[in-house]
């Protein structure tokens, strides 16, 4: 099984949503921990690599690609 792999500015779908009801996440830290941040509400959370692995549904756009996705 191939490990995908992850950079600062992916745009990340979880697979459950924030409080605010939104989905995406946009990542800002990589390696042991995780730092993202929501994309409704801008809320910062740092979660644990396993953590952020297992509740990681989809990669929606990478760091190049995030500008292009800002409101």
């Amino acid at each position: 099984m191939e490990k995908t792999v992850y950079h600062v500015g992916d745009i990340v779908r979880m697979k459950k949503p924030h409080p605010c009801g939104s989905s995406e996440w946009e990542i800002l830290r990589v390696g042991m921990d995780f730092r993202l941040k929501c994309r409704g509400c801008g809320h910062l959370v740092m979660l644990p690599r396993p953590k952020f692995e297992k509740g990681v549904r989809q990669i929606l756009a990478t760091g190049g690609e995030a500008e292009n996705l800002k409101d």
